[in-house]
């Protein structure tokens, strides 16, 4: 049988079990050996197709898409090093729980280890960061082939999917001549015509007498808390608010857990718990005696650190997707349940608990915190503290926001205050590393409306070239540059004692005007001036379309100095209270 013609009909097939299998968009970047697959995707009408030259930003952009919409994005790529590009973002997408199809086009069998160019091996390219992998058949048109690659298209994306999510790499070793034929009738397929096998994927759950048991523990506990990390479950802030008030149990919420923005109720959620739970006063009365987990570990050194000191009460870890989030090794029951469902079931067998003067101390400590910030608010100074403490009211509702990590992750979880603005925060905390944020933000920003990245120097320098897409596919993005010329991080970490090469190793000032490039990308560079003149932008940023840049310049020595300063001020206020109250 013609070579061309088996190629075609395998890989329009698998394509097409692509889009029955819910794949409505597809990242690739030109390459040769895969020219077979992106020709037959270019030519499926419910494929969006995203090019994107550079791999490594690929795929974040992908990542972000995914991320954004909760289903799988695919990626595709040609042979060689342009799949090892593919892997911070599979790394990223695999901790992240990040539903990923990768697809990688390779020399065939005969053409490896034998000095052909560009073939690498793509055997189990990324190991155990991908949740499967399988090394695809030749093309061949028989009935047998067609549906062989049906079944492992329908079956990739549902263990993507399936929780927990993340991504999954079919390796396509494809001959020569790499040209499909491309007809009317490409995707016409005469065997299940609408999809060859449905997956349908549960959620996980537990039995009635094992919440019976919880519920019993729970209702006798006047000193428990609730801790939430990342979690994207849409229906999960009604249902653990509704059960923190049930319990009377403070919600300790971070930023990714959505609950510090939105119009669920606020009144058990405690946000400035990363500075209060720096005073040992503090941590001496609100100490716990059961603990209920949520989602990823939360982004709060001082809130991992006020848990382990608290090793001694039960703690319950509630993972969807079975996985083992405990790095201090302190939990005392594992629940592989939905989220939400366990928050909603357990509610059906608990009463109304009476308040007390240990939710009283969470709300008082936390209240008296947010004081205090406003002293950070008044300042005038050009300040990355200042700038999270206001940034949900500079932000438009309904707005995403996404933050790159290091600092900027911090400073929000220290300062982003309880709102209703249905403001939906992102980042990318399965690895916590700075590459690929701006592709990441950009991808999202294809399914968020009035998207607003806040990023670092460093990280926005790891990744100028995902700037590419936003010229590329005119996607909107208004991106907050914080600019303290280095890495501010490493200021508050132990090898800022060490001042000897401390510039050279970890301060790493760059020195980069970077309004350049992002002129060259087609977008508005603006130098901040002052807090009025970033206010107004953001008022006018609803009418600002494409690619908006706007650098505040802080220095490194003032940030450090002002966090330790607002630190010192509020332990001092919250020593007196404690002291004040229990006399």
């Amino acid at each position: 049988m013609h070579h061309q013609e088996a190629l075609t009909a395998y890989i329009a097939a698998f394509v097409q079990e692509l889009v029955f299998s819910g794949i409505t968009d597809v990242v690739v970047s030109p390459g040769s050996r895969s020219t077979p697959m992106a020709m037959v995707m270019a030519e499926h009408p419910n494929l969006n197709l995203h090019i994107h030259v550079d791999e490594r930003s690929a795929a974040f952009f992908a990542l972000g898409m995914a991320k954004a919409t909760n289903r799988p994005t695919a990626i595709l790529c040609t042979s060689g090093t342009a799949a090892a590009n593919y892997f911070p973002a599979i790394v990223e997408a695999r901790y992240s729980r990040v539903p990923l199809i990768v697809l990688t086009a390779d020399r065939p069998h005969e053409l490896r280890d034998v000095g052909a160019p560009q073939a690498i091996d793509q055997i189990h390219l990324y190991g155990q960061h991908v949740k499967w992998f399988s090394e695809m058949a030749l093309p061949e048109k028989n009935h047998d082939t067609i549906r062989y690659a049906r079944t492992v298209c329908a079956r990739a994306a549902a263990i993507a999917i399936q929780a927990p999510a993340g991504p999954v790499h079919l390796n396509f070793p494809f001959r020569e001549p790499l040209i499909p034929l491309l007809d009317d009738s490409l995707f016409e397929l005469t065997e299940r015509p609408t999809g060859y096998v449905q997956v349908h994927n549960g959620d996980l759950t537990i039995n009635d007498d094992t919440i019976k048991e919880i519920a019993k523990i729970l209702k006798d506990c006047k000193k428990g808390i609730i801790v939430c990390g990342n979690i994207e479950d849409s229906g999960f802030a009604n249902a653990v608010t509704n059960l923190a008030a049930v319990l009377n149990f403070p919600i300790l919420a971070d930023p990714l857990s959505q609950l510090r923005s939105g119009k669920h109720s606020n009144e058990y959620i405690i946000e400035t718990y990363d500075t209060f739970l720096r005073n040992e006063d503090a941590k001496s009365i609100l100490k716990p005696d059961v603990v209920l987990r949520f989602g990823a570990m939360p982004v709060s050194k001082a809130l991992t650190v006020f848990l382990k000191e608290n090793h001694e009460a039960d703690q319950y870890v509630i993972d969807s997707g079975g996985g083992w989030r405990d790095p201090s090794a302190l939990t005392t029951n594992m629940i592989f349940c939905d989220e939400t469902l366990f928050c909603e079931n357990l509610l059906n067998f608990i009463e109304k608990q009476s308040s007390s003067g240990f939710m009283d101390d969470w709300k008082n400590i936390n209240k008296l915190t947010k004081e205090k910030m406003l002293l950070i608010k008044n300042s005038t100074d050009l300040s990355e503290s200042k700038l999270f403490s206001q940034i949900s009211e500079m932000l438009p509702e309904g707005a995403t926001l996404f933050v790159g990590n290091s600092m900027p992750i911090r400073d929000l979880d220290s300062f982003f205050i309880n709102n209703n603005k249905s403001i939906k925060v992102m980042a990318n905390r399965g690895a916590n590393g700075i590459d690929g944020t701006i592709s990441t933000a950009l991808g999202a920003a294809i399914y968020s409306k009035q998207m607003y990245l806040v990023l670092g120097d460093l990280t926005f320098f790891h990744d100028l070239n995902g700037l590419l897409a936003a010229k590329l596919y005119d996607i909107d993005i208004h991106i907050i540059l914080i600019n303290n010329n280095g890495g501010g991080i490493f200021s508050f970490l132990p090898q800022s004692e060490y001042q000897k090469n401390y510039e050279l190793l970890f301060g790493t000032p760059l020195d980069l005007d970077f309004e350049h490039v992002v002129r060259m990308y087609n977008g508005r560079f603006t130098r901040i001036t002052n807090w009025a003149h970033i206010a107004d932008l953001m008022n006018r940023s609803a009418d600002l379309n494409g690619l908006n840049v706007y650098e505040i310049v802080t220095r490194r020595d003032r940030n450090l100095e002002e966090h330790r300063e607002f630190w010192s001020m509020v332990s001092l206020e919250i020593s007196n209270f404690v002291k004040g109250t229990r006399r």
